[in-house]
């Protein structure tokens, strides 16, 4: 028996990834960062794989070390990287690094000495989102470095690359101001001698929306794991996780009752009230107090009064609810993550990344689990 599970299906994953593969020409990353999106960055890894996905992309270096651990075989590229870190261990391990600076590219000089091989490297340009990547000012530095680098065998230039701010929002005037700053920054790329065989921008909203933007390889994370990043989408997309616990304690209470801490909501009626065992240390938001939707039966009600760390309370009127019933926040036979996301003001990624706490076991179905 169990009391509380986040349930992944693996085979979701593979087919969201073989829908995105094919819609492009271009090779498929499939970001598995944040222990893939709170999926399992192992697990989702190998599904993505066998969806087609040729490339695995996380943001650290240990989250790289960690694929390579888990048997992960496939290409992947790790994206944030602060200076000193042991990147020979990367380089060792086959993984491609991303740089935006002359000083990195120097950092990965030394650890391809060290490592005895070139560094597999990704230039990045910021083109707009003022947060990762080399502004353009500092582009003709950046490439200089890395092509310097490259001649003397240190260093493969295998990618050029950047990131939309909007592209979430299609029609968005920022998206081809951006895209025209990337091409004119792999024109510049290409006066330093550098050919890069991988030149990569989009997204999982510029892959399902912007196919001019695809070049040679396109970025997925949300779409991956069956949620649209643009409202009102579904594209074909299967959502993998569900996110559920069995009722823990049921109780009649008259009209008027105060519920949970700070008696911030109160019954209209004399009710039942359902007790969840998940918390905000299990992934539930505390925004979703006396907002987020869960079903229980027959039932969809919203959370009564404020969610704890370790539980909420649900008031499902005259429901039939019992004690051992199924509570679903999310998933199969639930509501969706995005209905979450619309209760608590966030977006569908950070609703399903907060679940699969080492508290709540997560469980794989399907033919890849």
């Amino acid at each position: 028996m169990w009391q509380a599970e986040v349930r992944v299906d693996l085979d979701a994953i593979r087919d969201n990834v073989a829908t995105l593969r094919a819609g492009t020409s271009a090779e498929v990353l499939v970001a598995v960062k944040a222990d893939g999106y709170g999926h399992g960055m192992v697990p989702a890894g190998r599904a993505a794989v066998a969806g087609g996905a040729t490339w695995l992309g996380v943001a650290t270096l240990d989250e790289a070390l960690e694929l390579r651990r888990g048997g992960i075989e496939a290409r992947v590229l790790a994206w944030l990287l602060a200076p000193g870190l042991p990147l020979h261990e990367g380089v060792e391990a086959g993984i491609d690094l991303s740089a935006a600076t002359p000083g990195l590219v120097g950092e990965l000089v030394t650890a391809a000495r060290r490592a005895g091989r070139p560094a597999r490297v990704h230039l990045k340009l910021d083109t707009g989102l003022s947060r990762g990547g080399a502004v353009a000012d500092e582009w003709p530095a950046l490439f200089e470095a890395a092509a310097k680098a490259q001649a003397g065998g240190d260093l493969e230039v295998v990618g050029v690359w950047s990131h939309f701010a909007c592209a979430d929002e299609p029609g968005h005037e920022s998206i081809d101001r951006q895209l025209a700053a990337f091409r004119a920054g792999l024109e510049l790329a290409e006066r330093y001698g550098l050919a890069p065989r991988y030149r990569h921008i989009a997204n999982s909203a510029a892959t399902l929306t912007r196919p001019d933007a695809h070049f040679d390889l396109v970025r997925v994370g949300i779409a991956a794991y069956g949620l649209s990043p643009i409202a009102g989408g579904s594209y074909g997309l299967r959502p993998a996780m569900t996110a559920r616990a069995r009722v823990t304690l049921t109780k009649r209470v008259p009209e008027g009752q105060g519920v949970s801490y700070g008696l911030t909501y109160h019954t209209d009626r004399e009710t039942t009230l359902a007790v969840i065992p998940l918390g905000y240390g299990d992934g539930v938001p505390r925004h979703a107090s006396s907002a987020g939707p869960v079903r229980i039966g027959a039932v969809t009600a919203r959370i009564a009064g404020r969610v704890c760390m370790d539980q909420f309370v649900v008031d499902v009127g005259d429901a039939p609810v019992v004690v051992g019933d199924v509570a679903t926040l999310f998933g199969e036979g639930g509501p969706s993550a995005d209905d979450w996301a619309a209760a608590t003001g966030t977006i569908n990624y950070e609703i399903v990344t907060r679940f699969g706490s080492s508290r709540v076991p997560r469980v794989y179905t399907g033919e890849q689990a």
